[in-house]
């Protein structure tokens, strides 16, 4: 998935979870690059550091569903999956007022018949997916996730993100010089499709 190829924007997606000084320190490099990001959280996460939800949604960032548990769903069943999704959307929606407009499955980069189902009984009319992928889940370190996003972000792109690892933390920087020297804007994945 990824948004229009003639907008000269792309969507950093974060899968959130991990260290909350981490998290904290992306939205500072995000607000210091006047960036907008997509947070999908892990809902225990979130129940456990509900302060992040508002300073996600304070920074100007979106924050949708990436499961309860983080759990891998293509191995689900139809009801556990269901579960996932809405006990995600439950605590975004307990902390936030609202269950947010994306949903992201866990432990796989597309979704199957059942996943869909799962965040469609949950309020989700789909499931965010993404374009690019620098693996900094892998904690290659922060030349190497700068390296593979120079050579496939384009405009439109929607580009998966993990909190929690240092190196993506540490990427960051040279990741917005990056879109910067490419002349593109991050924006919110709602901002970058026209939602």
């Amino acid at each position: 998935m990824h948004g229009p190829r003639t907008t000269a924007a792309v969507a950093l997606t974060f899968h959130g979870a991990g260290d909350p000084r981490l998290t904290r320190q992306v939205l500072a490099e995000a607000r210091s690059a006047g960036a907008h990001l997509t947070v999908l959280a892990v809902g225990s996460w979130l129940d456990a550091n509900p302060s992040l939800a508002k300073a996600i949604l304070d920074g100007g960032h979106e924050l949708g569903n990436h499961t309860w548990a983080h759990l891998p769903m293509r191995r689900l069943s139809a009801s556990k999956a269901r579960s996932e999704v809405q006990r995600g959307a439950d605590v975004l929606h307990r902390l936030t007022g609202s269950r947010g407009r994306w949903f992201r499955p866990s432990g796989t980069p597309s979704s199957t018949p059942t996943i869909r189902a799962a965040a469609l009984a949950a309020g989700y009319e789909r499931c965010l997916a993404y374009d690019v992928d620098p693996r900094d889940y892998q904690d290659p370190g922060s030349d190497v996730v700068v390296s593979r996003l120079e050579k496939t972000v384009r405009a439109g792109s929607i580009v998966s993100l993990h909190l929690g690892h240092a190196g993506t933390v540490a990427a960051l920087p040279r990741v917005f010089e990056l879109l910067h020297r490419k002349e593109l804007r991050a924006v919110t994945v709602s901002g970058l499709v026209g939602a």
